[in-house]
Formats: structure tokens, C-alpha cells, sequence
């Protein structure tokens, strides 16, 4: 029998040591609930889905039902979703929303889902001073408030009255530095009360989020002797209600 060098055999066993070594790492499950390096990247329309035992989503980002792609925060007790970027909705764009327990779809937080850069929700009163009389001919002011914009829609609740056989009538403006501009119609009422809701996009009261203005009623005596009086019910920054109030 011819002799074997003896570190050919050592080569053999250590080459038998590495491959099983190999068979057996082969055949170790990693670990699948730790990550220490590196980026995790979920593509292809995929999606991170997060469930509570109860099987209510906590949390879901990536791609929606309807192709678009965000991020859904919801309550482990399925009361509803809490925060939501992006979402479902075709016509929500990129939206940030907050929700009250059980009151979705109707966010308590929102900004503007037409006009970029404005606030949506909560609306934000605008304080005005409280009613005045008017007798003077001459346009009177008996409201003044200003407001810091962070809307993009005005909203206005006001009214005139005038006693029987006087007639009065009255508008909002908007003081923009001095130049005065005058929001919707002019209302005019005899012998009785007249309201007016208005809804004022941004092109019609020229105001930039940031910008400060002060919103005036004004009012006047037309005809008779009567003592007529101006009043606010309430006016509030509010968000648009499609495309079109948003000038776009």
C-alpha cells in the first residue's frame, strides 16, 4: 500500500470540517426581527402593514387601494385612523390629516386639500368689534378686525338692519396697507333685517398666507331718519371646498 503524506490528510479533514460547517449554516434560519446595518427598501408597490392582535391596522405605509401612496397611523383598538399622509382619497393630494376617535373620514387637523400652503382645519375666528348703529350718509365703519391669514377662504356671516321707512345698506372690505377693497355686493335692506353669508376665495381678497389685513363692514344711512345697526354673526379663516376656490 502506497504511503499517504500526512498533511494530505490533514488537508481532507479540514476541508470535511469546512463543508460541514457550510451544510450547517446553510440549513440556520436568521433572524428576521432585528436590522443593525443598513437600509431597509420596500418596492415594487409594497407595503409595511402593521396589525394589532385584534387584527386592526396601526400602522400601513406604502401603496393604498387605489395606487396612491402614503402613510396610515390608526388606534390599536379600532376606533378609526388618527394620522394619515396621503391616502385613499384621489382628490386628497399629499393632505396631512388628524382624526378624532371613531370620526373618520372627517379630520379634525388638515391643511388645504386645493390650495398649497394653507391651513384646512381647525377654522380660525376672526374677532370683530360688536355692533353699531349707523345715521350718518356717509359710509361708516362698525366693524373692524384684523386677520393673520392661514386660510385660503374667508368666510362671512352679517347683516343690516333698518326701522320701517329708513333704508340702509352696507358692505365688507378689506383693508390691505391702505388700500380698500371692497368683498361681494353691497346688501341694502328697508325696514327690516337682511343677512349674508359670503364665502371669499383668494383671489378676491388678495391675502397670501402670512399676510395681515383688516376686515371692515360698513354701513350707511340711504334714505328715511331711522337709526339702522350692523351686525356680525361671525367670520372665520375656512379651507376651499373644491379646485375652483382655489384659483386652480
Amino acid at each position: 500500500m502506497a504511503a499517504i503524506p500526512q498533511d494530505l490528510l490533514d488537508r481532507v479533514r479540514d476541508l470535511e470540517r469546512r463543508v460541514h460547517e457550510l451544510a450547517g449554516r446553510a440549513n440556520i434560519r436568521p433572524a428576521m426581527n432585528e436590522i443593525t446595518h443598513g437600509n431597509v427598501r420596500i418596492g415594487e408597490g409594497g407595503t409595511l402593514d402593521v396589525r394589532s392582535p385584534g387584527g386592526a391596522q396601526v400602522l400601513g405605509v406604502g401603496q393604498f387601494s387605489t395606487g396612491r401612496y402614503g402613510v396610515s397611523m390608526a388606534r390599536e383598538d379600532g376606533t378609526g385612523v388618527a394620522l394619515e399622509v396621503g391616502g385613499n382619497a384621489t382628490n386628497a393630494a399629499q393632505m396631512v390629516r388628524l382624526f378624532p376617535r371613531g370620526g373618520y373620514p372627517s379630520p379634525i387637523v388638515m391643511d388645504d386639500a386645493y390650495a398649497d400652503g394653507y391651513l384646512g382645519r381647525p377654522w380660525v375666528p376672526i374677532p370683530l368689534a360688536p355692533s353699531a348703529t349707523v345715521t350718518a350718509a356717509d359710509w361708516t365703519t362698525t366693524h373692524a378686525g384684523t386677520v393673520w391669514t392661514q386660510h385660503a377662504m374667508l368666510v362671512a356671516y352679517w347683516s343690516i338692519y333698518a326701522p320701517s321707512g329708513t333704508t340702509a345698506e352696507a358692505r365688507l372690505v378689506v383693508n390691505r396697507g391702505g388700500d380698500l377693497t371692497q368683498l361681494g355686493d353691497t346688501v341694502t335692506t328697508s325696514g327690516k333685517e337682511t343677512f349674508t353669508a359670503q364665502r371669499i376665495a383668494p383671489r378676491a381678497h388678495g391675502l397670501a398666507r402670512g399676510d395681515t389685513g383688516v376686515l371692515l363692514i360698513q354701513a350707511r344711512r340711504t334714505a328715511g331718519t331711522g337709526t339702522a345697526i350692523a351686525w356680525c354673526q361671525g367670520m372665520w379663516g375656512a379651507h376651499t371646498a373644491n379646485p375652483a376656490e382655489a384659483g386652480a
